[in-house]
């Protein structure tokens, strides 16, 4: 558990990129034994986007980096530091931070790259807030993009329905009084539920697919999530009630509706883009952040929750006060 001291830091800025092309569920029926009502009813998907070909993860990154800048009226030459989470890498080396630097030209800035699963979001901007408030940095690009295209089994319904393509951003700045402020974040790990979810392999040659134990998946969530959730606000001082918003990450509209169920908390209170986008990983709480932030979903002063959960098992949050 963290307690964000020193400085203050706030969102300056938020920005997506959300790929062109278009799968319905109905395209799965095309080659699959599934339907529109069987994902829905599962899952809360209608639609997911991919990339197009020769587009790639960085170049999503990218997109949204420049969104984020825009929205937050600065100059790469201002970043001290650039932070790219993703499951879905161009490649192992060189890191997707360091081409968006290089593309950004952000000359001052340095970059690295976190992959921690769905909390990979998560995980990246507490890493960012750690280094404005405790004064290493004054402004963090923090990008979350992920190109599921090329890791999903096309022939395994359980998984190839789930996951999107696409990437969120924010820029994290030091604040002064009344503009905004991290509060806190905790991230735990069970390391022995590692083969839940993953893209392992036994063969050398065999392709790095998502391979996924679901119904392991939704327990895990559904029994530990509400636990954490309620240790994190009362570690935080600040009940689930008084949370005003909550960003969760898009994972599956069941798990989010049987998790709030069990805090105790009003769907009312969240953003859900799961019908529109799938699974995006990293990049789905960035991008219901930016959501959120655009539809006015929340106002200054509210106190907001960013939830996420995924392979590892990892669950992570922040909380936030606008």
């Amino acid at each position: 558990m963290t307690i964000f001291n020193g400085r203050k830091a706030k969102i300056s800025g938020t920005g997506v990129y959300i790929p062109e092309k278009i799968m319905k569920n109905t395209d799965f029926e095309k080659f699959l034994d599934t339907s529109d009502s069987w994902i829905y009813e599962r899952t809360g998907i209608k639609e997911r986007h991919f990339a197009a070909d020769g587009e790639r993860c960085s170049d999503l990154a990218y997109n949204a980096a420049v969104a984020a800048l825009n929205d937050a009226k600065m100059s790469p030459e201002t970043l001290d530091m650039i932070i790219v989470a993703t499951n879905t890498p161009d490649s192992t080396f060189p890191s997707m931070s360091c081409k968006v630097q290089g593309r950004l030209r952000a000359v001052n800035a340095g970059a690295f790259d976190v992959l921690a699963g769905c909390v990979g979001g998560v995980a990246a901007i507490q890493t960012a807030v750690s280094g404005v408030v405790s004064g290493l940095w004054n402004n963090v690009l923090v990008v979350a993009s992920e190109k599921f295209k090329d890791y999903v089994d096309w022939n395994d319904r359980s998984t190839c329905i789930l996951f999107g393509d696409g990437a969120g951003a924010c820029v994290l700045s030091t604040s002064n009084e009344g503009e905004g402020n991290f509060i806190s974040s905790k991230i735990s790990a069970d390391g022995t539920k590692h083969d839940f979810l993953s893209n392992e392999t036994e063969n050398s040659g065999d392709p790095h697919v998502i391979k996924m134990k679901g119904q392991d998946v939704f327990k895990y969530v559904s029994i530990n999530l509400p636990k954490f959730i309620e240790n994190f606000c009362e570690e935080s001082k600040i009940t689930p009630e008084n949370v005003d918003f909550w960003i969760m990450h898009q994972a599956n509209t069941r798990i989010i509706d049987s998790v709030f169920k069990r805090v105790g908390i009003s769907i009312d209170k969240t953003l859900l883009n799961l019908e529109q986008y799938g699974n995006t990983s990293a990049a789905s709480v960035m991008i219901a952040l930016d959501e959120s932030m655009k539809k006015g979903c929340v106002k200054q002063g509210d106190k907001v929750c960013f939830v996420a959960f995924g392979a590892g098992m990892t669950l992570g949050a922040l909380l936030y006060e606008v």
